[in-house]
């Protein structure tokens, strides 16, 4: 259903050229999950503007990014526009931000469907008030009327994902879809957007930081770091046996309910970084396993195991070092 192929983003700015997505490749099947992880600063939101076409004027894009079989790169913003909520939609991160404040929640819904389905404003409004149900959005004939002010964060965030799904897209694009929420809430939102999944047969690109969150919600993983895309696996070989150090560093900060009080969570050293004119692998720098041809040569992405890829000059040493350690 999607196809990304080469695609880079450049932000062209007077202090310099950041290229925060470098050349990478993905692709998302009709009903699957992919979930793409990574600290911030990797370019996993990049990545979502991207394909909504929604990036500011000095972003440069290059490659291709197929869905269905059309080009969005190629498409004039009237057809884009025409896509957006339609046939991609996108549940964008703080949703308390990303609502108009000055609008009721449910015209913001009905907004949606009266822009592509041409319902008249009362069919509209019936529509929006059976997205707040199914959302499980408590009195949705009073929350209807409530501005977003007058709602908590997990309220938001089910108006976000009613907003939408209001149109059944065939891919929704969830851009960090639970932060700032409790991980009760957050339990709440994943179970709520896997439920519509289900129910509409949408194929989801989940965004996160936290490999916590995409464990039992997606069918693949792609692992990015400073705009690469460094591993991509099925979610429990990666689980199982992940190869890139970034990975498993990443698997390691993740906090154990059996670590025992006292326990210091391990974390990553340093920052992402991303430099002009930088050679070698982007994860050199902060990798204990690092040596000279991982400065000197970036590594490609090598297959490993059934449809997972690794780029690390070292994959087999490096996974076999870290398999007991990751158990």
């Amino acid at each position: 259903m999607l196809a990304i192929r080469n695609l880079s983003v450049t932000f062209r700015s007077e202090d310099g050229d950041l290229r925060a997505v470098d050349r990478i490749d993905l692709s998302v099947a009709k009903g699957e999950k992919l979930g793409i992880v990574g600290e911030s600063g990797c370019g996993k939101s990049t990545v979502a503007m991207a394909i909504m076409r929604l990036l500011p004027p000095q972003a440069e894009l290059s490659g291709d990014i197929q869905f269905d079989g059309t080009s969005l790169i190629g498409l004039d913003e009237s057809r884009m526009r025409a896509m957006r909520g339609r046939s991609v939609s996108v549940i964008f991160q703080d949703a308390m931000s990303s609502l108009h404040p000055m609008i009721p929640v449910g015209a913001q819904i009905a907004e949606v469907v009266r822009a592509h389905e041409g319902s008249s404003g009362r069919a509209a409004s019936r529509r929006a008030l059976d997205l707040l149900r199914l959302v499980g959005i408590a009195a949705p004939e009073l929350r209807m009327k409530a501005y977003p002010h007058e709602l908590s964060g997990g309220m938001c965030q089910r108006v976000m994902i009613a907003i939408a799904i209001a149109c059944e897209p065939r891919l929704i694009i969830a851009d960090e879809p639970t932060t700032a929420l409790d991980v009760t809430i957050q339990a709440q939102i994943l179970d709520l957007l896997d439920d519509v999944c289900r129910r509409t047969g949408a194929s989801v690109l989940l965004i996160t930081h936290d490999l916590g969150v995409v464990a039992g919600t997606t069918d693949r993983v792609a692992v990015m770091y400073a705009g690469r895309v460094v591993e991509t696996a099925p979610t429990d070989a990666l689980f199982r046996r992940a190869h890139h150090p970034y990975t498993q560093g990443l698997l390691r900060s993740v906090p154990r309910l059996d670590a025992g009080i006292g326990f210091d969570l391990p974390t990553i050293p340093g920052n992402v970084s991303q430099i002009a004119g930088q050679i070698g692998c982007r994860f050199a720098p902060r990798c204990a396993y690092a040596q000279d041809v991982c400065r000197e040569t970036e590594p490609p992405l090598a297959e490993v195991g059934p449809g997972h890829v690794s780029a690390c000059w070292f994959n087999a040493v490096i996974a076999e070092r870290a398999g007991a350690a990751l158990q």
